[in-house]
């Protein structure tokens, strides 16, 4: 194991924050500490950036990858973006509307809804904190960096894999596992994690990432330290190199910790 760790990408859903939605001292000392010693921290997401800045402000983090891989900022400035094809909407929204599913989009500004008024919609922007929304509408659809499908049944999800390098990824929260982020399998963590590697010039032996969710699997396959939550998908264990414990029993902190990071 490496001593000489130069940076950390850490979830947020299930990673840094709790069920109740808040996050734990540890995990704020733990981010506290490798800023100290001078780890790069980024918060990787599948949520719309845009939602997450009082997350940012209470770890006192500027750097972020959102949109699950499509967006990425350092520091405060944007390093790439990568929207989805127009073409993959327009296939979508004939099936969501073939099958009562409803869709939230995500732009870097707003998120759209394609039924404003649906009960899970609403169940979904409120768990989630989803506060810039607006009604879907076709002259966006050049402008979508991400999408989560919502009321959506195990038996049709092959219906949205069937479009190239796309697959579903359930959210790992109860009540909300009927909704699934859209991935790409060009386009994800992973990608977002190598693209920002390269660009700062940092070894992969010197990355570190925790997740939970299975939108975490490239993620934590790209760095050298890939840590699943004691509170993870059952499938994700096999892409992580580590587990630790859960997000409400300091998994982050002790996780750096084995990892010799933190000596107390």
């Amino acid at each position: 194991m490496s001593t000489n760790y130069k940076i950390l990408f850490l979830d947020i859903d299930g990673t840094i924050l709790t069920p109740d939605d808040t996050i734990q001292d540890s995990t704020k000392k733990a981010v506290q500490l490798m800023k100290e010693q001078g780890l790069e921290v980024f918060l990787a997401t599948g949520r719309p950036l845009h939602e997450i800045s009082h997350i940012g402000e209470t770890l006192a983090i500027k750097s972020f990858i959102g949109y699950n891989g499509a967006y990425a900022i350092h520091n405060g400035k944007d390093v790439f973006r990568q929207p989805m094809s127009p073409d993959l909407l327009t296939k979508y929204l004939e099936i969501a509307n073939d099958k009562g599913n409803e869709l939230i989009l995500y732009t870097n500004t707003h998120n759209l809804l394609s039924h404003p008024d649906g009960e899970m919609t609403k169940q979904f922007s409120k768990k989630f904190h989803l506060k810039q929304n607006r009604t879907f509408t076709l002259d966006e659809k050049e402008n979508i960096l991400g999408i989560t499908v919502v009321n959506l049944k195990e038996k049709d999800i092959a219906l949205y894999e069937e479009f190239p390098d796309i697959h579903l990824s359930q959210v790992n929260i109860d009540g909300f596992r009927h909704s699934y982020d859209v991935i790409s399998d060009k386009v994800n963590k992973g990608f977002a994690v190598s693209l920002i590697l390269k660009r700062l010039g940092i070894e992969k032996e010197f990355s570190i990432a925790f997740g939970d969710g299975l939108n975490d699997k490239e993620m934590l396959q790209v760095v050298g330290e890939g840590f699943a939550m004691g509170n993870a998908h059952e499938m994700l264990f096999s892409y992580a190199k580590h587990k630790t414990t859960s997000v409400t029993d300091s998994g982050i902190y002790n996780g750096l910790k084995w990892l010799g990071l933190i000596k107390e």
